[in-house]
């Protein structure tokens, strides 16, 4: 059904009769909508949990983790605030411990890493930035730097992992990292190897912070770019060992990930 998120009535019609409420929505890639929306969302969710009492799963990203900590993410990784949206992030998970803490609702967060996945579009830089201008016959862009690290997940497998939190009783009350495939291609690996499933020339564009600035007059969306560069600018390396000990779980091998897209969405 269609619900506006800015209206609890709206919220507590869409999650009437409801055992677990996956939050999986995104609000408008804009600083001050997430500020804004947010918190109040997340508010209003928890409180029509709360009458229902429905479990809550929270579909989270790693936006407030500190920044020198990104190679070997786990759970514990230490909070610390490197942008305005890590602080929306870390205020929308703080509400939710408290919530949990003071027995008002179940609820779990599953943090994923950046994704990457068939049919997704305008939501994935991979699928953005770097599978469509390739397929395209031209360069591959990229943020600062190609020589890092970078794990993604697979949208399917993270679609998998978080209806199977979502469905065990010991899960809630705690985090989870959603499993992403270890040992992660650095950048220019990534686009090499989707260049060479699509038979297309591997070539890369590089964007400086003063670039994405100036792209920022012409394309919106890069206007949010430059407080989150830092993560392109050293490994990020997605530590999912919890999730895998805890369940039975296969995740995509990367090289099987991009061959599914490109065959899902590109006749080439």
């Amino acid at each position: 059904m269609k619900a506006d998120l800015t209206q609890l009535a709206a919220i507590k019609r869409a999650i009437k009769g409801s055992e677990v409420v996956y939050i999986t929505i995104g609000f408008p890639y804009k600083t001050k909508v997430l500020e804004h929306e947010w918190p109040t969302f997340i508010q209003y969710a928890i409180e029509a949990c709360s009458e229902e009492k429905a479990k809550m799963v929270f579909y989270d990203n790693i936006y407030m983790y500190d920044p020198n900590q990104l190679d070997g993410m786990t759970e514990e990784t230490p909070i610390n605030l490197p942008s305005r949206k890590g602080k929306v992030r870390t205020e929308v998970a703080q509400l939710i411990m408290n919530a949990i803490g003071t027995g008002k609702i179940e609820a779990l967060i599953a943090r994923s890493a950046d994704f990457y996945g068939p049919s997704i579009q305008n939501t994935s830089m991979l699928t953005e930035m770097v599978f469509k201008p390739l397929s395209q016959g031209k360069k591959a862009n990229w943020l600062a730097s190609a020589d890092f690290k970078h794990s993604f997940t697979y949208t399917p497998d993270a679609g998998r992992a978080t209806a199977l939190l979502g469905n065990t009783s010991d899960a809630y009350n705690q985090v989870w990292h959603l499993p992403a495939a270890k040992n992660p291609l650095t950048d220019k690996e990534w686009i090499e190897a989707i260049g060479n499933e699509m038979g297309k020339p591997a070539k890369i564009q590089l964007a400086t912070p003063f670039i994405v600035k100036a792209m920022g007059l012409f394309v919106p969306v890069m206007r949010e770019m430059p407080e989150m560069m830092y993560q392109y600018d050293r490994n990020y390396d997605f530590n999912s060992d919890k999730f895998m000990k805890r369940f039975d779980f296969e995740v995509t091998p990367y090289h099987k990930g991009i061959k599914e897209v490109i065959s899902t969405d590109y006749q080439l």
